[in-house]
């Protein structure tokens, strides 16, 4: 079987399509532009592109303008190199584990150096090359989770030797709750920044997530780094999203049943009819990045129907509540909404109990995925 013939093959056979605008993504890029000029903006694509497709995704931001991409580990930059030009840059923000820093010098790739150990070893790896190294390094505002403490960040500005081979390009730390734009974490982050940037004052600071541009200008640095917004993610709490829509997803319909009062209703039995009911089962699950918490709490679309989920979700398989629709509407092979025009990422997160991240990066392969190109704005 050729890969031609394959390739329609799994498409015709995927349980649902998964429709992922790059055009959209690439006008999200550009309106995060405009927001921290004179500044520039990276994008983050991790997770594969927070589950949308590194190979797709990298190349239309490249082709947009973006020359600078931050992955979480290692292997992720190894992955994404293939798919940009040399003069991408490629940073890793978790920094290496220990072993891998001679490939990543080879490969040109950047580590965001987060503790005194991690930036042992790069200046190790670069004086044994004979050579400088570039890095970034990120520094503890306020979140716990990665960069150097306070502590160890006076170590390193009392010891400049301990930088030795090391040509720091970017200082840069991470908002805890720049989602939550009144809360008080993001001025304290903000001050703590100022007295770090104050010590390193020819280097670059990046310091803006998603949330972070539009905290306003004080914020965004010379190098935002937007991941979630990229993707038409709400970037804050509260107020409309002023991203554009980036995934669509429209799962098929595999049966429809009528059933009586008193009818138990998937696993657990967890819900049951108390009228009759018509019933639609859809061709995805928790498998396929649709939560189980969505059990007996989400929804579907048809058109501008509400469907309601009853029952469990299962690994493949959900049940619908289509009684609203007139009889016969829906049948085998017929689509319904999941993410689209009537029920956002946010909508069915929080449906979920969840966010719009863990949404998009759970997305599974078995949807048919349909890119739109750039070229079509």
């Amino acid at each position: 079987m050729n890969m031609v013939a394959q390739s329609d093959i799994e498409s015709r056979a995927a349980c649902g399509v998964l429709t992922i605008d790059l055009a959209a993504l690439v006008a999200n890029y550009e309106q995060l532009c405009r927001l921290t000029a004179p500044g520039k903006a990276a994008a983050v694509v991790k997770a594969d592109a927070y589950g949308l497709g590194v190979a797709q995704v990298a190349p239309a931001l490249y082709d947009a303008g973006c020359r600078d991409f931050f992955v979480a580990h290692f292997i992720e930059a190894v992955r994404l190199k293939p798919h940009l030009a040399a003069d991408a840059r490629i940073l890793v923000l978790n920094g290496l584990l220990p072993g891998s820093e001679n490939d990543c010098a080879d490969l040109g790739i950047v580590p965001v150096l987060n503790s005194l150990a991690q930036v042992a070893n790069w200046s190790a790896t670069a004086k044994a090359r004979g050579t400088i190294l570039p890095a970034a390094v990120q520094a503890d505002t306020g979140m716990s989770r990665l960069g150097l403490e306070q502590a160890e960040a006076d170590i390193l500005l009392a010891e400049p030797a301990r930088l030795e081979g090391i040509h720091v390009d970017i200082i840069m730390s991470h908002l805890a709750c720049g989602d939550e734009p009144a809360h008080g974490a993001n001025a304290r982050q903000l001050a703590r920044m100022g007295l770090v940037r104050s010590r390193f004052p020819d280097t670059k600071l990046s310091f803006s997530n998603s949330a972070g541009i539009f905290l306003g200008e004080d914020y965004r640095g010379d190098l935002a780094r937007p991941g979630i917004a990229l993707y038409g993610g709400a970037p804050y709490s509260g107020s409309g999203n002023p991203m554009r829509p980036v995934v669509r997803l429209e799962i098929g319909v595999v049966q429809t049943r009528t059933v009586p009062a008193g009818t138990e209703i998937g696993y657990g039995a967890s819900f049951v009819a108390k009228s009759e009911m018509r019933l639609a089962t859809i061709a995805a699950g928790y498998a396929d990045g649709l939560p189980r918490h969505l059990s007996n709490s989400g929804a579907a679309y048809f058109g501008d129907v509400r469907l309601p989920i009853v029952g469990r979700v299962s690994m493949d398989s959900i049940i619908l509540d289509v009684t609203a629709l007139a009889p016969g509407t829906l049948k085998l092979g017929d689509m319904v909404e999941l993410i689209g025009p009537h029920q956002t990422l946010e909508m069915i997160a929080a449906d979920a109990g969840t966010i719009s991240y863990e949404i998009l990066t759970s997305l599974g392969r078995r949807y048919n995925r349909r890119y739109l190109s750039p070229a079509a704005r």
